[in-house]
């Protein structure tokens, strides 16, 4: 085995520890916005993450904080603010597997807006596969029960467009901002944005409901550092198709814990956004190798 193929594996293996910790993570919110409010979990997650981030902001510092695009890092938090606490709202009010499967329209707002703000060449190959993709999510959203949408559909689907945001304007920041800006922007401002309302919304834990609390921000911050970790170990198109995995551990923990079965409209849907957002990225690779 080369030393490519074993990195890739090696990336492998990451990714499917981080998907798996992502999904733990969004079947606990579950259970907690039993009790708490969704921003004061987002609250206490984002506290986790700046704690994280406090050794690489603390080396740049004062210069993290100095910035070129004040108004772009603005999209970018409102953007964060919006797919975080949609994660969140959406598991509460949607079966695990359909929350998730509805958050990988990220792929096809992603594409777009790189299409209308970035101005990447968009070819008829991702607009096919991104007017696909949107079948696939219309069929999730269940358009022939009563001749209606499932309306808690449109919440991760809010979270999808403030992710595509988020992505669109770090790709945009990357190129003049360091990674200790970018850190203790979204650390900072998320965390303020959730915890304003507290003022009104807080609801004090007991031990076990703290606990509870910082182990999910704790697992959500472990995540993100281990999808690093995969990202730097194997090539970006072969991890980035681990993401879909997060789908088999949903259902798994959706199953078990929740009693839930996923419907045919969840199943069809399912296939059809992660086929055409493969094709997306398997397209990208072609350009990538051309």
């Amino acid at each position: 085995m080369g030393s490519g193929s074993l990195t890739n594996l090696q990336g492998i293996l990451w990714a499917l520890l981080a998907t798996g910790l992502f999904a733990v993570v969004a079947a606990m919110a579950k259970f907690a916005v039993t009790e708490y409010h969704v921003l004061q979990i987002l609250f206490f997650r984002q506290i986790v993450v700046f704690l994280s981030s406090l050794p690489t902001i603390a080396k740049d510092f004062p210069e993290a904080l100095k910035t070129k695009h004040p108004g772009l890092h603005g999209v970018r938090l409102l953007g964060a603010f919006v797919a975080l606490s949609t994660s969140i709202w959406a598991v509460a009010a949607l079966p695990l597997t359909t929350a998730i499967t509805l958050a990988f329209a990220q792929v096809f707002f992603v594409a777009l807006l790189a299409m209308w703000f970035l101005k990447e060449p968009v070819g008829w190959h991702r607009i096919s596969a991104v007017l696909v993709g949107f079948i696939g999510v219309v069929a999730v959203m269940r358009p022939g029960v009563d001749g209606l949408i499932n309306i808690y559909a449109l919440i991760p689907l809010a979270g999808a467009v403030g992710a595509a945001l988020a992505v669109i304007s770090v790709r945009w920041l990357s190129q003049t901002e360091s990674t200790a800006t970018l850190l203790f922007y979204q650390a900072a401002f998320v965390g303020l944005l959730a915890g304003i309302p507290l003022i009104w919304l807080w609801v004090t834990p007991d031990l076990f409901g703290l606990f509870f609390l910082v182990s999910m921000g704790v697992l959500a911050t472990v995540g993100q550092w281990v999808g690093v970790k995969a990202l730097r170990l194997g090539e970006a198109s072969v991890i980035g198709n681990m993401q879909y995995t997060q789908l088999i551990y949903a259902a798994i923990l959706g199953y078990f814990i929740f009693d839930e079965v996923p419907d045919v409209f969840t199943l069809i849907g399912a296939a059809i956004i992660i086929g055409s957002a493969l094709y997306i990225v398997h397209r990208e690779a072609i350009k990538e190798r051309a």
